[in-house]
C-alpha cells in the first residue's frame, strides 16, 4: 500500500512538472511574441536615404534663350561663323545647403524671311506683335532680336528695347568686335528679364542663414496654392463723412486683369467690406506750421493691430489674406498725412506691411466742408487709390521694378499691370521656394521619426512622403530641362504632399505613450500569472539539480 501511494504521489508530481513546463513554454514561445507583436507601434517604411540625399541635391536651372540675327546686323562672314548653341553656366553664390546652378542655353540663328520682312515694317511694338503671331514662346524662354544698326525701329539714342512679352531687340554693330559687344548687351537683357541671383535670394529669404532675423521690408509673400485679397473702407466718423466707393468697378477694371495674369501662380479671390467707427489706434500729432495732422514712421507698426481685430477675414481663410485698407480720417484729425523717416510727407500717403497688406489715408477736400451740412458726401477717386494698391500688391508678391539697362526703351507694363517675363521670374522664385520648403519639411519629419520610435507611421502618411520625394525629383528634372510650368506644378505637389505628411494627426496618437509606460501598464497584469510559473520552474530546476548530485555521493 505504501509503495502504491508513493507511486501515485510521484505521478502527480511529474504531472505537475509537465503542466508547469507546458504553461511556461506557451507563455514564452507563443504568448510573449504575440503580446510584443500586437502592442508594437506600426511604422510603414519611409525613403530615409532619399530624403537625406535631397539636402545635397544640385539644382540645375535651364533658361532657354534664342538669339536671332538679322542679315544686316553683322558682317556676312560673322554671320557664317555664328555658333549653334552656347551654354553659359552661372553658379548662384547663395549660402544655402542646396547648390543652384543656372544654365543660360543660348541658341543662335539667322532670321527667316518672314522675320526679315517683319523687322522692316512699322514701329517696334507692331513688329513685336507680328513676330509673336507666327511663333509660340514657352514659359521661361526669351527671344532676343539683333537688328540693323541703322534700323528705325528704335530711336537713335536707344540701344535696346524690352517689351512686355518675352521679346527684346538690340542694335547690331558693324565692326570687327561686334559679336563681343552684342554678347555683353545680351547679358544686360538677361539680367533684367530672366532669372537672377536677386530673384532666388528673395525666394529663399526664409531658408538662408544670413537673412534670418533680419527686418527686410521687401520680403515677399510665401508661396501658397491660393490667396485672398480684402479691400476695406474704414470710416471712423460716419456722422461727418458719407463715403462712397465703386469698389466693384475698380476691381473689374484694374485689379482683375492683374490677377488674371497672376492666376498661374495660384487661385486668388477678392472681397470687400466697409467698417464704420474703425479707428487706427494711434493718435496723430498736430503740425502747427501746416495746420495738419501726421503719422510718424515709427508709429506705423502700431496702426495695424487695433484694426486687424475688426477685419475678421484671416480667421476664416485657409489661404494667406492680403488686406488693403482705405482710411478716411475723422473730421477732428483731418487732413492726415504719413511721414517717412526723414519727416517728409509720403507722396502716396500710404504704406505697406510685408506679407500683410497696405493702408492708404484718403483725405477729404477741405473745400467740401464750406457751406455743406454734415455728413459730407465723399466720392472716392478709385483710379488714384488703385494705382497705390496695385503698386503695393506688386511689392507683396516680390515683383519689384526691374533695373533697366542704359539706353533701353521700354513701353512699361501692359493693361494687366505685369510683364509676361515678370510672371516667369515669379514662377522661378516660387518653384525654388517650394522646393526648399518641401525639402526642409521632409528632412524635419525624417529626423523626428528617427528620434521618436513609438510614433505611428500609417501607409497613407508614407505614401504622401514617397509622393513628395518623387515630386521634388521631378521638379529638379523639369528645371534642368527648361520646363518652367511643369516644374512649378511639381513643386506645388511636393509642398502639398510633404505638409500633409508632416501635419497628419495620426503622428501624434502615441507620441506620449513610450515603451516604459507600456511596460508599466502590462506588468501588473502579467506578474500574477508569471510568478507561479517562475516559482514552479525554479523548483523543478532545483529538484533536477539535486537528483543529478545523488549518484555521485553513492560512489
Amino acid at each position: 500500500m505504501a509503495a502504491a501511494g508513493e507511486g501515485a504521489t510521484n505521478l502527480e508530481v511529474a504531472r505537475g512538472k509537465r503542466a508547469a513546463l507546458f504553461f511556461a513554454t506557451v507563455a514564452i514561445v507563443l504568448g510573449l511574441p504575440l503580446w510584443w507583436k500586437t502592442t508594437e507601434t506600426y511604422r510603414a517604411s519611409l525613403p530615409y536615404s532619399e530624403i537625406s540625399e535631397l539636402n545635397a541635391l544640385q539644382l540645375r536651372i535651364k533658361v532657354p534663350i534664342t538669339v536671332v540675327f538679322s542679315r544686316d546686323s553683322l558682317y556676312p562672314q560673322d554671320l557664317e561663323m555664328l555658333p549653334d548653341t552656347v551654354v553659359d553656366e552661372q553658379e548662384i553664390p547663395l549660402k544655402y545647403k542646396m547648390k543652384i546652378n543656372c544654365y543660360y542655353h543660348k541658341e543662335y540663328r539667322i532670321a527667316s524671311e518672314h522675320e526679315e520682312e517683319a523687322l522692316k515694317l512699322g514701329t517696334v511694338q507692331e513688329v513685336e506683335a507680328m513676330l509673336l503671331e507666327s511663333q509660340e514662346q514657352a514659359e521661361g524662354s526669351l527671344t532676343v532680336y539683333v537688328i540693323d544698326e541703322r534700323s528705325s525701329l528704335l530711336p537713335k539714342d536707344m540701344i535696346s528695347y524690352i517689351g512686355p512679352k518675352r521679346t527684346a531687340f538690340i542694335r547690331g554693330l558693324i565692326h570687327h568686335d561686334a559679336f563681343f559687344f552684342i554678347t555683353l548687351r545680351i547679358r544686360e537683357i538677361i539680367s533684367t528679364m530672366s532669372l537672377t541671383e536677386e530673384v532666388l535670394a528673395a525666394a529663399l529669404a526664409d531658408h538662408l542663414s544670413e537673412s534670418k532675423g533680419s527686418s527686410d521690408k521687401r520680403r515677399p509673400l510665401k508661396s501658397s496654392l491660393g490667396y485672398e485679397i480684402t479691400f476695406s473702407l474704414l470710416n471712423p466718423d460716419p456722422k461727418s463723412h458719407d463715403v462712397h466707393w465703386d469698389i466693384e468697378g475698380a476691381v473689374r477694371h484694374y485689379v482683375q486683369p492683374f490677377l488674371n495674369t497672376l492666376s498661374i501662380a495660384g487661385n486668388i479671390s477678392v472681397d470687400s467690406q466697409i467698417l464704420y467707427y474703425a479707428m487706427l489706434g494711434v493718435n496723430p500729432r498736430f503740425d502747427v506750421a501746416s495746420s495738419s495732422y501726421y503719422l510718424a514712421a515709427h508709429s506705423l507698426p502700431h496702426v495695424i493691430n487695433p484694426v486687424e481685430s475688426r477685419l475678421g477675414s484671416s480667421a476664416a481663410s485657409l489661404y494667406p489674406v492680403l488686406n488693403f485698407l482705405l482710411y478716411v480720417p475723422e473730421l477732428a484729425h483731418s487732413p492726415l498725412y504719413i511721414q517717412d523717416k526723414d519727416g517728409t510727407p509720403v507722396a502716396t500717403n500710404a504704406f505697406h506691411s510685408p506679407r500683410w497688406g497696405g493702408i492708404m489715408v484718403y483725405n477729404v477736400d477741405p473745400r467740401a466742408y464750406n457751406g455743406s451740412k454734415l455728413p459730407v458726401k465723399v466720392e472716392v477717386d478709385m483710379v488714384r487709390v488703385m494705382e497705390v494698391f496695385l503698386a503695393q500688391l506688386r511689392l507683396l508678391f516680390g515683383i519689384t521694378q526691374p533695373q533697366m539697362p542704359p539706353n533701353c526703351l521700354s513701353p512699361g507694363p501692359p493693361p494687366g499691370g505685369l510683364m509676361t517675363w515678370e510672371v516667369d521670374r515669379l514662377l522661378w522664385a516660387r518653384t525654388v521656394e517650394n522646393l526648399a520648403t518641401a525639402t526642409t519639411t521632409l528632412t524635419s519629419l525624417s529626423q523626428l521619426l528617427g528620434k521618436i520610435s513609438n510614433i505611428v507611421i500609417k501607409d497613407d502618411v508614407a505614401s504622401e512622403v514617397y509622393r513628395a520625394v518623387a515630386a521634388i525629383q521631378k521638379t529638379a528634372k523639369e528645371l534642368a530641362s527648361g520646363h518652367l510650368v511643369s516644374a512649378f506644378a511639381a513643386s506645388q505637389e511636393a509642398v502639398t504632399s510633404s505638409e500633409r505628411a508632416f501635419f497628419d494627426p495620426s503622428l501624434l496618437h502615441l507620441l506620449y505613450f513610450p515603451d516604459d509606460q507600456k511596460f508599466a501598464i502590462y506588468i501588473p497584469l502579467f506578474l500574477p500569472m508569471a510568478v507561479p510559473i517562475l516559482l514552479s520552474l525554479v523548483k523543478i530546476f532545483l529538484e533536477m539539480r539535486k537528483s543529478w548530485k545523488k549518484p555521485e555521493k553513492r560512489d
